[in-house]
């Protein structure tokens, strides 16, 4: 099923971690263009990620963001993209938890 959504950035600190990504160079600028594929990517379908097992989502997550699913899209040289899928009235809200390379991912969630 594929589902429109509005992507929005759980707090003003990760916002202002990707708009400083923006003006980056090198690694970094190749990870804001990742990103910013990525968002535009949930926003035409929210659910083009891999859903993460509920028992492996981060208590973290849970207690910081009240979120109930967490979703994870895959970018290049993996990094990991972690969103949540919320319903606020009639319109479907994507809200991005973080971004992390593969081994801080594996980490998390204990993998």
């Amino acid at each position: 099923m594929k589902l429109p959504s509005t992507a929005r950035f759980a707090d003003d600190s990760l916002k202002k971690a990707f708009e400083q990504l923006k003006a980056a160079k090198g690694d970094e600028k190749k990870l804001y263009e990742w990103l910013r594929r990525a968002f535009n990517d949930i926003e035409i379908n929210a659910f083009c990620g891999i859903q993460v097992p509920k028992k492996l989502i981060p208590k973290e997550y849970l207690q910081k963001y009240g979120v109930h699913n967490v979703w994870k899209h895959n970018l290049p040289n993996a990094w990991r993209l972690l969103y949540s899928v919320e319903n606020q009235e009639i319109v479907v809200v994507s809200i991005i938890l973080e971004w992390m390379n593969h081994k801080e991912y594996e980490r998390k969630f204990k993998y």
